[in-house]
């Protein structure tokens, strides 16, 4: 079932109800519980109230099993990957603007693409992130790149891989794995898998330790990185000091969120352990310092997790209150929200939030929490071509949000 919320309306309607009764002097019990009834229906459909402001949640798709990424094509239909490996293409119907009307739910038609490869889809493997190439729709370059688990020829072993598949807007065609992680693991865990272009048409991926802390200090193992890539999948040449090729920065855990503000600086966020989840400021060359340095502290006897800081390790730009379980990232430039202009949208996984990050010159002034509790698990956060805010809930059923000012 697609549901399709559309608060402003409701609420409008709510009001005028109200108007009504009140300027033709109707004050009977049956009408007064039909205004209760309709007041009742408007709240259970959650406006979200920011201090900006006030907001609408659209469902767009609710049928999803446990979606990963979101990419838009160039006519605004949208392609969402689950981790379990499927490829689905989605045509929303979606208005050209956030004023427009609302997604009618028969607009919606999704379908799986075939030609994907088996992924690893054991613990948290899968099907990962999905970017199409900066050029995609000139006909030379329409490839869509996604990372993934892949199994190795052990089947208890897997590595964090980058490929590519051609697609030429309807069907899928000739694949090309470009890049695998020079140490595949047994544990099904810590497998990172976000991607992002950045301004010279480089592609940076992050991939995590695997649960295995030491490896995000070894300068040879691409665990625990973030690794820098060029379009054909070829690893440039190492920012750290005497690491392999490919590294751009070490010492992280589990990044998962990636974005790029418009003045090319990096962000990511990255899972701690018991608590300590992170928001850094990437730089070229630098380590994060996991697990040597970490605010986060171990799951069962709740002691530190090494030093709090170090000399030579990058301590964090923000800490995420409690735990938070990041993953998805968004920097904000849409003019649908100019209070927002540089900010981040950071979701949240075990904590089913959305929290907004105030930037100032590369600071973080402030956080609120925009959504809390109120959808689920946050998987991916993306800016649209709308200018709105779109949700990936990592459930099964899960949904794709679409978030706007209703007062617009």
């Amino acid at each position: 079932m697609r549901l399709v919320l559309s608060l402003q309306v409701r609420s409008l309607q709510v009001r005028s109800l109200r108007t009504t009764m009140t300027l033709i002097g109707i004050v009977t019990l049956g009408l007064s519980s039909m205004a209760c009834a309709a007041n009742e229906e408007a709240d259970s459909e959650e406006t979200v109230l920011s201090e900006d402001y006030r907001l609408s949640i659209e469902t767009i798709e609710d049928g999803l099993s446990h979606p990963w990424s979101l990419a838009f094509l160039p006519d605004e239909r949208m392609l969402i990957s689950e981790r379990g490996g499927r490829l689905l293409l989605l045509d929303s119907g979606q208005p050209d603007s956030a004023q427009s009307d609302s997604l009618q739910p028969d607009s919606v038609q999704l379908r799986p693409l075939a030609g994907m490869p088996q992924v690893s889809a054991r613990g948290q493997g899968g099907l990962f992130d999905i970017a199409l190439h900066p050029n995609f729709g000139d006909g030379e370059h329409d490839w869509l790149y996604f990372s993934w688990a892949r199994p190795g020829s052990d089947s208890n072993r897997d590595a964090t891989a980058l490929s590519r598949i051609w697609f030429d807007g309807q069907q899928l065609g000739r694949i090309e794995h470009l890049f695998i992680h020079n140490r595949p693991a047994d544990s099904s865990r810590h497998y990172g898998g976000r991607l992002l272009w950045l301004s010279d048409s480089t592609l940076l991926m992050s991939i995590g330790e695997r649960g295995e802390r030491d490896r995000a200090q070894h300068t040879q193992d691409h665990a625990g990185s973030l690794v820098r890539l060029d379009e054909d999948g070829n690893l440039l040449p190492a920012a750290v000091t005497g690491a392999a090729d490919g590294i751009h920065s070490m010492g992280h855990r589990n990044p998962q969120g990636l974005a790029m503000a418009a003045d090319g600086t990096l962000w990511s966020t990255e899972h701690g352990p018991r608590t300590g989840d992170e928001l850094n400021l990437i730089t070229a060359g630098a380590n994060y310092g996991w697990p040597e340095v970490s605010l986060g502290r171990e799951y069962v006897s709740f002691l530190p997790v090494g030093d709090s800081s170090a000399p030579g390790m990058q301590d964090p730009a923000h800490v995420f209150e409690g735990r938070f379980a990041p993953s998805g990232l968004a920097v904000v430039a849409s003019p649908l929200f100019p209070a927002w202009q540089g900010d981040l949208l950071a979701g949240g996984l075990s904590s089913e939030q959305l929290v907004r990050l105030d930037i100032d010159a590369q600071r973080v002034k402030g956080q609120e929490v925009l959504i809390d509790g109120q959808v689920g698990r946050i998987r991916d956060v993306r800016q649209g071509p709308d200018g709105a805010i779109y949700l990936l809930t990592d459930e099964d059923p899960g949904k794709l949000l679409r978030l706007f000012p209703s007062d617009i």
